[in-house]
């Protein structure tokens, strides 16, 4: 118990010193960011401002704290029990363990930054990406993907093995940075995936271990990354900042050279086949709707948001949500009802075409009010649209 008590303390330690980096350098970089606050900012689907400084401060900051612990703790105590348990991993002990994070991470935030600040959006995943390029359009996108490439390939040539196994872990790397950018779609997500895949990557590393010593070496390896995106997670769900395509890379590679570290080769084999899988079908299937479909998932994915906004239509009816809240009251005259959800901008019949998942909080008589306005005229009716004879003035009650 009192070995697995040391055993643990350094993993704490790596952790904190991760999330206290991460928020110091977030801090730091929204004090005096570089080109001016206004290069970071994006529009959210909520209309507010969010800051993309998030990415590069999680990378900052595991960067340095793994470099620090490093530093501190020797040369490599993790990979050299991992190098006892994979014979094809074997390297000389001199060589810290921090490069091939730092040079993941660093490479995955640097080409990330380019697409987020450069990018245009008009070509989206692998299929937009390669189809430009072969029309002789190069993409940011395009540039990114090779930049990851390149970032993943020099981080496995640092960690060593044979070609076979410097081009898996290359495969892990720059597939991970790739992989972790599409959850990137929601608050918190991607952070979400990034800190159950950390979990996996430990619990599967330990089991070959047995009680080993080297059974907290895939804890060790991902406690640095998870550290630092766990302590800007609730910037992130607050939806005061974003990770972006920089901080989704950059924390994507870092788990993937965690993986590359400590795995054994046939679970890191069956790790790279599972990232080229979701890879290809996120080109056909939406992740989001995924999600959305399946209440496990989309509870985890709403734990922690802020609620969703929900507006009552205004053509229940001149009932309870015509009359009273939803008609002549704070939503009536106002956002929600004969304003710019009611008879002015977006009109009674727009304001009648909301989705079925907004009716929730009607009753069973509006929602059947609701969809007699939405159907369509039978042979011997005509589809008028029902305005009453008298409309009082503005701000008055009826």
């Amino acid at each position: 118990m009192r070995g697995a008590a040391r055993l643990t303390l350094p993993v704490l330690a790596r952790g904190a010193v991760a999330a206290g980096a991460a928020l110091g350098a977030y801090a730091a970089l929204r004090r005096y960011p570089p080109a001016g606050e206004e290069t970071w900012q994006r529009t959210n689907h909520r209309g507010e401002h969010v800051t993309l400084l998030e990415g590069p401060a999680v990378t900052v900051g595991a960067v340095a704290a793994q470099v620090i612990t490093a530093a501190v703790g020797g040369p490599a105590a993790g990979r050299q029990a991992a190098a006892l348990d994979y014979p094809e991993r074997a390297l000389p002990s001199a060589r810290p363990s921090a490069y091939p994070l730092a040079i993941a991470g660093l490479g995955g935030v640097a080409f990330g930054v380019i697409d987020d600040l450069r990018g245009s959006g008009k070509r989206r995943g692998l299929r937009g990406h390669l189809g430009a390029l072969a029309h002789g359009e190069v993409t940011t996108g395009t540039v990114k993907l090779a930049g990851l490439a390149a970032a993943g390939l020099g981080a496995a040539l640092l960690e060593g093995g044979d070609p076979a196994d410097v081009a898996v872990n290359a495969g892990l790397i720059a597939g991970g940075a790739n992989l972790l950018n599409l959850f990137d779609l929601r608050p918190g997500r991607a952070i979400k995936v990034a800190t159950l895949t950390a979990g996996l990557i430990a619990a599967v590393s330990a089991l070959p271990r047995g009680s080993g010593p080297g059974r907290l070496a895939g804890l060790q390896a991902v406690a640095v990354p998870a550290g630092a995106a766990l302590a800007l997670l609730p910037a992130d769900l607050s939806e005061q900042a974003m990770l972006g395509d920089a901080g989704a890379n950059a924390l994507g590679a870092m788990l993937g050279t965690a993986a590359a570290q400590t795995l054994p080769k046939r679970a890191r084999l069956g790790l790279l086949a599972g990232i080229v899988a979701l890879t290809v079908a996120s080109e056909k299937v939406s992740f989001t709707r995924v999600i959305e479909a399946t209440p496990a998932l989309r509870w985890l994915d709403m734990l922690g948001r802020r609620p969703v906004t929900l507006t009552a239509p205004v053509s229940a009816g001149w009932g309870s949500a015509g009359w009273g809240s939803a008609g002549w009251g704070s939503a009536g005259w106002g956002s929600a009802g004969w304003g710019s959800a009611g008879w002015g901008s977006a009109g009674p019949i727009a304001a009648g075409q909301a989705p079925a998942a907004e009716l929730g909080g009607l009753s069973r008589a509006d929602r059947l009010a609701w969809w007699v306005r939405r159907r369509r005229p039978g042979r011997h009716r005509r589809n008028k649209t029902v305005v009453p004879s008298r409309l009082p003035s503005r701000g008055t009650s009826p």
